[in-house]
């Protein structure tokens, strides 16, 4: 039996997050390799989700790691006791092919060697998210040839507006942003009041995102059949 990947975020308070994990959620059940059940909202709501969907089931943190953390605490407080049939998995990290299509955004949006590049992430209470951002901060300046400097919107120091003034008053006048997000929100839009050259896009769309979230559904497969 292929198990229900059941989709978690957070999606409280933002109309642009509702249309664009909505929007996501439709993407990965269009491919048609497993059913998809959409748990999004708040904490209790989420949880309500998962309680009423049939197992066996693959819960997915449709965010990255370090990059929403109303998602990671959302996500971090799931009720799964008792459920042998759920298998979760964790938040998208250091993916060699999400750190390269971050690098293509960046030179797609005139960044060229010897420009500033501010890796901007949201934060979040776990170390090893954290680490995951670290982890991508050092993937994508081994493919730029550049270093990359981290910079947080929440909860962490440097925070990107810090980032982005160190490196503008160096020697680095031109400083981009790379956004560590998956899916756009008006926390997105702040990025573009900083001042920076240009700002990414969010990681979503992009099928690389649905080719890596099937990925961890298969993951979550094989463990719960093994």
């Amino acid at each position: 039996m292929v198990p229900t990947m059941v989709l978690v975020a957070d999606d409280l308070c933002d109309v642009h997050r509702k249309k664009a994990l909505r929007g996501l959620a439709e993407a990965v059940a269009d491919r048609g390799e497993a059913p998809v059940v959409p748990a999004f909202g708040s904490g209790p709501e989420v949880n309500e989700t998962v309680r009423s969907t049939e197992g066996p089931i693959a819960v997915v943190p449709a965010f990255v790691a370090g990059g929403d953390l109303a998602s990671a605490e959302t996500f971090a407080r799931l009720d799964l006791d008792g459920r042998v049939d759920a298998c979760p998995t964790p938040p998208l990290g250091a993916v060699p092919s999400i750190v390269a299509d971050l690098a293509r955004r960046l030179h797609d949006s005139g960044w060229t060697l010897g420009d500033g590049v501010v890796l901007a992430a949201d934060g979040a209470n776990d170390q090893d998210e954290r680490q995951e951002v670290t982890d991508v901060a050092r993937m994508l300046s081994r493919r730029l040839r550049s270093p990359v400097q981290v910079g947080y919107l929440n909860g962490w120091a440097p925070t990107v507006a810090d980032a982005v003034d160190r490196l503008r008053s160096g020697r680095e006048p031109r400083v981009f942003v790379a956004t560590w997000r998956l899916i756009d929100g008006a926390d997105v839009e702040r990025l573009h009041e900083l001042g920076a050259t240009s700002v990414t896009a969010p990681l979503w769309p992009s099928e690389l995102v649905v080719d890596t979230l099937l990925a961890q559904h298969r993951l979550a497969k094989a463990r719960l059949a093994a």
